[in-house]
């Protein structure tokens, strides 16, 4: 199944495929004008990678959760009227720390989206590992 995770904030989306359920690889981040623009850009995406399902990041924990949840939430319900793949969600905590600690010293942490391109990839293993877990 051919999968796609979105690190959805409120400035930069991160995206992240898996063809096979195996390896996860980070694309290019949306950079977020409006709701409209990024909706756009992410069905683009999603067609053009004939993606089957997406895994969407949602903080569990820390200050700004409850916030945040309904601002993703409601970005969700937008991007579903335009597509019929399914969506779920996933445990985000703690993914952009982990990002950049991974990247410590690979590349200089710009604002350039991939920060959390990598973060979308954790979100899509994590959930990978936990679905092989359940099996």
């Amino acid at each position: 199944m051919k999968l796609a995770s979105l690190d959805i904030g409120l400035k930069r989306i991160g995206l992240a495929i898996s063809l096979d359920e195996k390896l996860v690889f980070p694309q290019n981040a949306i950079f977020r004008r409006d709701t409209k623009q990024a909706i756009s850009e992410i069905v683009k995406f999603l067609e053009e990678w004939g993606i089957e399902k997406v895994i969407v990041g949602l903080p569990k924990g820390g200050s700004s959760e409850e916030e945040m949840t309904r601002e993703i939430k409601s970005f969700i319900d937008k991007l579903l009227k335009r597509i019929t793949i399914e969506v779920e969600y996933q445990n985000e905590y703690g993914s952009s720390k982990e990002a950049k600690e991974m990247t410590k010293g690979v590349f200089r942490h710009k604002k350039d989206g991939k920060i959390d391109s990598i973060s979308a990839k954790i979100i899509l293993e994590r959930w990978l590992f936990d679905k092989k877990k359940v099996l």
